[in-house]
């Protein structure tokens, strides 16, 4: 009788999936922290407040399950509908503004022909280190009519100009206020892609003879695409989330400024004055489903054009 010995394992195979899973371990250590703070700072919240929506707190019966009745309720609420109008003629009007004024800095100092570079580097970008609470009270003060910067000047000339803080004025002065603000930060942005265009690219644009307004159009606009699709992303999301201008204006133009000026500030009104948490909840998801969706929509449209 003869006795077959099972085949040898080579030395150290064993030993690979060991390896392997331990690896994974590594990896997954190192990622834990970021997942736990993840879950608990962005996830949790949606969570919660997918929850609220869903529920709604009584004096009689306590928390009880509503349903989808306050999307409902948000979809026919005409001062949500009119805070949201507002912010998207704010985003129609004010974004490309401000993105075309962060161009044309941008474009400046990458041409090499502008004098006190850094200077202009400095100062563009300055009035975006200060904090939106400062930079909103300085230009509340600005256009005051009675002690502010427009009263003085109606007083010092004889002449009545028109009040930057009345209804009608009121979100063109906020848009003043927010390019102020962002310009220099879309700036870098852009000057920061420019610098790493390829000068070969410039190169053979000399060599054609193509001049400057066609090296700007053909060379360094296709070249930065992917940057300018970025800042228009933000600059989409920050029109969106528009609070802490109107917030602090409306005690200088309570007028003008109503609760539900924009939605952000009329789901602060409902959560913390009204005592709506359930269906200041609901508005938020919904605005924040379509920031999501317009964000996402125009990314993919850049990305299609830029391939």
């Amino acid at each position: 009788m003869t006795i077959t010995s099972p085949p040898a394992v080579p030395a150290g195979r064993g030993a690979i999936p060991r390896r392997r899973n331990r690896r994974g371990l590594v990896g997954w250590g190192f990622i834990g922290p970021f997942l736990a703070v993840f879950a608990l700072v962005f996830l949790a919240p949606i969570g919660y407040s997918v929850y609220l929506s869903l529920f709604q707190d009584r004096l009689i019966g306590g928390n009880t399950f509503v349903g989808l009745d306050h999307y409902q309720q948000a979809f026919q609420d005409p001062e949500f509908w009119s805070g949201f109008g507002r912010v998207a003629l704010f985003l129609a009007v004010q974004v490309p503004i401000m993105l075309g004024i962060a161009l044309l800095a941008a474009l400046a100092l990458d041409s090499g022909r502008l004098y006190g570079k850094s200077f202009f580097r400095i100062t563009v970008f300055l009035p975006y280190a200060v904090p939106a609470v400062v930079a909103t009270l300085m230009w509340e003060f600005l256009y005051g009519s009675r002690f502010g910067l427009v009263g003085e000047i109606d007083r010092a000339f004889g002449v009545s100009l028109p009040d930057p803080l009345s209804p009608g004025l009121v979100l063109a002065s906020i848009g003043n206020l927010v390019t102020w603000e962002f310009v220099g930060y879309n700036m870098l942005i852009f000057y920061s892609a420019l610098r790493v265009v390829p000068r070969s690219l410039y190169e053979a644009a000399e060599i054609d003879g193509a001049g400057q307004w066609r090296v700007i159009t053909a060379v360094k606009l296709p070249a930065i695409r992917g940057a300018l699709v970025i800042a228009t992303i933000f600059s989409i999301i920050g029109s969106f989330q528009l609070f802490n201008e109107p917030a602090i204006l409306k005690v200088a133009a309570p007028n003008a400024i109503t609760t539900s000026f924009t939605p952000n500030y009329y789901t602060y009104t409902l959560s913390f004055s009204g005592q709506q948490q359930n269906y200041a909840a609901t508005v938020a998801i919904i605005m924040g489903v379509i920031t999501m969706v317009i964000a996402y929509v125009f990314q993919l449209r850049g990305m299609r054009k830029e391939a």
